[in-house]
């Protein structure tokens, strides 16, 4: 790969092109935060904002960016996408207090022909007339060749002419899109490559698309075939499968090909979590550079190397992008991953209770995806309590509960080495698995007691799916007692409270009956 240190302008269209996406609608708001942080945060070079014409709304709209990019100085960084209209585009955007027009023209001679129902000839003709009145009115003039990669592969000659009749017009940049994502990267480094070789004087950007999967690396090609800028999108939003992705292309072009952006890497992952939660498209987990689990190690041998010499970190390090690297705790996870995770909270565990933690680590990790962090105290602090008495267990359980009426508890348990079945009902899951264990227990000479208090917790910053924590508060007839349970299910949580003590009572009955027989 071709090495180069020259810089490359990012143009965000995020708020045009990205707004494209199905079931994607920013308020005026939104837009104005996005807008905000791209410029001010990400330090984009150039963002296109909205598309010349579509409603008042939006006019509205652009009117508020532009007052506040004018008081920022940012005014040269914001582009409104125009069309060949000779007065309207240019007057909507200049009515709004823009300065910079994208005009979409024609870079195919099928769409010139079929969709337009004109001659490339009648095209220029109109191109130049709006170009005219967009510099009167002092706009600054980019012009997108929409279809070009269509058209220079199917009609060569038309690009050709039409990039004649235009280039010496005072247009600022040539933006190449890749309109229906059909391009691979060898394609994109020779036919970009050729433009670039016949208009030296010419500014090209192009624009990936993503149908292939092949944005980021078309992206790739284009500069090294020597384009001055790159088109992308947050979170890969756009038409269909959307548009290059801005984390993946910044990183890429600085890691891969030495090339130098204005790019704030810092606020990466903060843009792209605004943007997730205005546009309602949520990033998936192994998303590269913003997903929440990619800097998250899961296999216990992963953990290990990096505790004995960072044997699986690369330049792509979660501090750049200012985030953290964790160490999942599950059924894969090792002594090296919990260890990872007690030096975070700054705990420390003998080895004997890290070989309990892990074990409890290991299991709940078969009823759930992965323990978080968060998780973690609590699962210390069950093990911690756990006395290691199994008079009973609790083998199986099958709870039913319904809007109006009782709730069921079919449960399976294990008493002093016997299967026993047992059913029961009540006013909820907890309260029909009560029923269902004072019943199996009736033949063992034991009652449940009352319970004094009750009390569900899940970790701070633990989300739907954390594991919940159930403390019970029980009345024994002498000091109150409570017991602990840890489970991803609340009302599971609870059945361990209870099984818990169940335990520590009958252990203590079978040592007052054993002291009384001596």
């Amino acid at each position: 790969m071709e090495q180069t240190s020259r810089h490359i302008q990012i143009m965000d269209t995020t708020l045009r092109d990205g707004e494209q996406t199905q079931g994607v609608s920013f308020s005026a708001d939104e837009k104005l935060e996005i807008v905000k942080a791209l410029v001010a945060a990400l330090h984009i070079d150039r963002v296109e904002v909205a598309s010349a014409r579509v409603s008042d709304y939006e006019k509205e709209n652009l009117v508020h960016i532009n007052q506040w990019a004018a008081e920022n100085d940012f005014m040269e960084r914001i582009e409104v996408l125009g069309f060949v209209d000779h007065t309207l585009s240019v007057d909507w955007i200049v009515e709004s207090g823009g300065k910079v027009i994208n005009l979409l023209t024609k870079g195919s001679c099928k769409h010139c022909n079929e969709q337009l129902g004109k001659t490339l000839e009648e095209h220029v003709f109109d191109i130049k007339q709006t170009l005219d009145y967009a510099f009167s009115r002092g706009l600054k003039v980019n012009v997108y060749l929409e279809d070009w990669s269509n058209g220079y592969a199917d009609s060569p000659e038309y690009v050709f002419d039409l990039m004649d009749a235009l280039k010496d017009t005072g247009i600022s940049h040539f933006m190449l899109p890749d309109t229906l994502g059909v391009m691979s990267p060898d394609e994109v480094y020779d036919s970009i490559k050729d433009m670039v070789s016949r208009y030296p004087q010419v500014q090209f950007d192009f624009h990936p698309h993503n149908d292939y999967g092949l944005a980021v690396a078309n992206a790739m090609s284009a500069v090294k075939a020597g384009v001055s800028a790159i088109h992308c999108t947050i979170n890969c939003l756009g038409e269909r499968t959307g548009n290059a992705s801005l984390a993946e292309v910044e990183v890429v072009l600085r890691d891969k090909m030495n090339v130098h952006t204005s790019i704030d890497e810092s606020n990466i992952v903060r843009v792209s979590n605004m943007v997730e939660n205005f546009s309602g498209k949520w990033v998936s987990a192994n998303a590269p550079i913003v997903g929440a689990d990619v800097f998250t190690q899961t296999a216990g041998i992963h953990a290990d190397g990096d505790q004995k010499g960072g044997l699986y970190k690369t330049r792509l390090s979660p501090e750049r992008f200012s985030r953290k690297r964790s160490y999942a705790l599950g059924k894969m996870s090792g002594k090296a991953s919990l260890a990872k995770n007690l030096e975070e909270l700054g705990l420390s565990l003998s080895e004997e209770n890290q070989v309990k933690v892990l074990e409890k680590v290991r299991q709940l990790g078969r009823a759930k995806q992965k323990i978080t962090l968060h998780d973690l105290p609590f699962i210390i602090s069950d093990v911690m309590e756990s006395h290691d008495y199994h008079h009973i267990k609790l083998l199986d359980c099958a709870i039913h509960s319904s809007l109006n009426l009782d709730s069921t508890a079919s449960i399976l348990l294990e008493i002093q080495g016997k299967n026993y079945r047992s059913a029961g009902s009540g006013n909820g899951g907890f309260d029909a698995s009560i029923d269902a264990l004072g019943k199996a227990l009736l033949q063992f000479d034991y009652k449940l007691p009352k319970l004094i208090d009750f009390e569900i917790r899940i970790p701070k910053g633990g989300k739907a799916n954390a594991l919940t924590e159930c403390i019970i508060t029980w009345d024994t007839g002498e000091k109150p007692i409570k017991t602990r349970g840890v489970h991803v299910n609340q009302v599971f949580a609870a059945i361990s409270a209870t099984i818990r003590l169940i335990n520590i009572q009958l252990h203590a009955l079978k040592k007052n009956q054993a002291k009384a027989a001596d």
